[in-house]
């Protein structure tokens, strides 16, 4: 009997434990303004416009054409010339 009561208490617990980690999550991403980076079905033009040029470009690869631009602090994913991704990566230390 003593091992069925501590199991909604574990299972409280793993609850809490997930809650925490998603609300830190979601906290990081609230962090983020829309304008600070490229919004999904942006043209290649534009993100260049309003971001300037890329540190790297990479060659597309693939069919469709998948191309990868890099920034400070970001990735941008294109596909054919259409933004489908942007990947927010943390500078290194």
């Amino acid at each position: 009997m003593t091992r069925n009561a501590s199991h909604p208490i574990r299972l409280v617990g793993v609850a809490l434990a997930l809650f925490g980690l998603f609300a830190v999550a979601a906290a990081r991403a609230a962090d983020v303004a829309p304008g600070d980076h490229p919004e999904r079905g942006a043209r290649m033009t534009a993100v260049e416009q309003h971001f300037g040029a890329p540190a790297t470009r990479y060659p597309a690869v693939g069919q469709p054409p998948i191309t990868r631009w890099d920034y400070p602090g970001m990735v941008v994913y294109f596909e054919n010339d259409r933004v489908i991704h942007t990947v927010l990566v943390n500078p290194s230390t």
